[in-house]
């Protein structure tokens, strides 16, 4: 199968998935700059989730890039990946309005954790359907960016036990890890 309409409706649910983020921003009530204060925390939670998604969009895009075809197996993992970044904008809401809570921190945390399964699936049914010698296979190698984000992941859900805060810096700084550009999969097209 093509995979054109894989594409296509990925593109639209993570289109989707960037206006309900900002349909959650609320409008300050004050002309002034102390008006944005209340407003504040769910604005960065924003700019954090937009990250993520953006970061998902772009890589997912890459990703689609090494592949010909469609199987079964890659349109599920695809649609288990999109189920997990759907929960983002839940999270993102609630985190912002509960800033350094421990549920939202940890709820959010899964839900990232999740979502980096997600895409580790969809990376592996590639895979499976290309073999160990495929274009992914060898533009990945041993994806030691994505494992270390799985693991961070998994520490931050432990820490907002602890301190959410800490979750919280995590999460930044995975968000800082992948907006270094990943040029894998781009620099082993261009050999």
């Amino acid at each position: 199968m093509n995979k054109s309409r894989m594409e296509a409706f990925s593109d639209g649910v993570m289109a989707v998935l960037i206006t309900v983020l900002v349909l959650e921003l609320k409008v300050p009530h004050g002309g002034d700059w102390h008006a944005l204060e209340p407003v504040l925390p769910v604005f960065c939670t924003y700019v954090l989730s937009f990250i993520f998604l953006g970061i998902y969009w772009s890589n997912h895009h890459h990703l689609l890039h090494t592949t010909t075809r469609v199987t079964g197996a890659i349109l599920w993992a695809n649609l288990h990946l999109l189920f997990w970044l759907s929960l983002v904008p839940f999270t993102t809401g609630w985190m912002g309005e509960y800033p350094l809570e421990l549920v939202p921190t940890v709820a959010y945390g899964v839900v990232l954790f999740f979502a980096g399964i997600g895409y580790l699936i969809l990376q592996t049914a590639i895979i499976a359907d290309q073999g160990k010698e495929g274009r992914l296979a060898q533009a990945l190698g041993r994806d030691t960016k994505g494992n270390l984000s799985g693991a961070l992941y998994a520490v931050a859900v432990a820490c907002a036990f602890y301190r959410p805060w800490i979750s919280l810096g995590i999460y930044v700084g995975v968000a800082l890890l992948w907006l270094v550009p990943d040029r894998r999969i781009e620099s082993r097209f261009r050999e």
